[in-house]
């Protein structure tokens, strides 16, 4: 059976803390990568069949995506503090990235053709927008939307929740390839803590209850959604932060909502 709490492994000579493949993650289209360096270090790799959006989860770093010299970015301590920087990467190329302070980064994989150039995605070009009221109330920064002409299959956002809030809520599910009711999106969720030494929720299920686990995510775990709905949940006292990445053979965001969540709208 597909574990779908994935831990971290802080101890990864290379820094890689985590690495799901759709090998590992038995789907076709998501890939993604967490790094945790220190400064003077550097990864370097090759995109080949995927299109690639690298995001600072914290700290500075120089990024080079082929031939382009991005220079110096990345400003954050926290993701909590502000808005995210990124690079996008096409398919066919390779990225360089030298730390120069103590980082984390992603590295977020799709499969693409590579016909569109390297792109930095700075804090200026993220898009922040807040959802839901009360306590299901969530702050949503766009880095890839599904209507972004600047990548061709990936969906990257950062989500903050606040503590006592619900997010990915209500249920929703987006694993049925009926254009344009519902689209086919595996998903990845890469949570972080603040304080990082709580936790929260996360359930995945489907209607027939194939699939139904509900998790307790530490700071820095993944969550697969392979099919099925997925809402999250931050305790009192814990604001909560997430990074999407999201691929399928449409890239558009079109899901469905649980019908006996329905009542309640988006």
């Amino acid at each position: 059976m597909l574990k779908l709490l994935q831990r971290p492994n802080l101890s990864a000579p290379d820094g890689k803390i985590h690495s799901i493949t759709p090998e590992t993650a038995n789907w076709s289209y998501v890939g993604f990568d967490v790094y945790k360096i220190e400064a003077g270090e550097t990864v370097s790799h090759e995109t080949l069949g995927n299109e690639v959006c690298l995001v600072l989860i914290s700290g500075s770093a120089t990024v080079r995506a082929e031939s382009v010299d991005f220079g110096i970015i990345g400003a954050r301590n926290s993701p909590f503090d502000s808005l995210p920087w990124s690079v996008y990467v096409p398919a066919k190329s390779s990225w360089h990235l030298q730390a120069l302070t103590t980082l984390e980064f992603t590295v977020c994989k799709a499969p693409a053709t590579g016909k569109l150039p390297p792109r930095l995605i700075p804090p200026s070009d993220v898009v922040e927008e807040t959802r839901g009221k009360g306590t299901n109330t969530r702050h949503v920064r766009n880095i890839l939307p599904d209507s972004s002409p600047h990548a061709e299959t990936l969906l990257v956002v950062e989500v903050i929740t606040p503590g006592g809030n619900w997010s990915s809520y209500p249920p929703h599910k987006h694993d049925t390839d009926a254009f344009p009711k519902e689209t086919y999106l595996e998903e990845t969720y890469y949570h972080r803590l603040n304080p990082p030494q709580g936790f929260g929720f996360q359930r995945v299920y489907t209607d027939d209850r194939a699939i139904d686990e509900t998790m307790a995510i530490s700071d820095r775990d993944v969550v697969l959604v392979p099919r099925g709905y997925h809402p999250v949940s931050a305790p009192h006292g814990f604001d909560l932060y997430y990074l999407n990445v999201m691929a399928g053979p449409i890239k558009s965001w079109k899901f469905s909502m649980a019908p006996e969540h329905a009542f309640l709208g988006w």
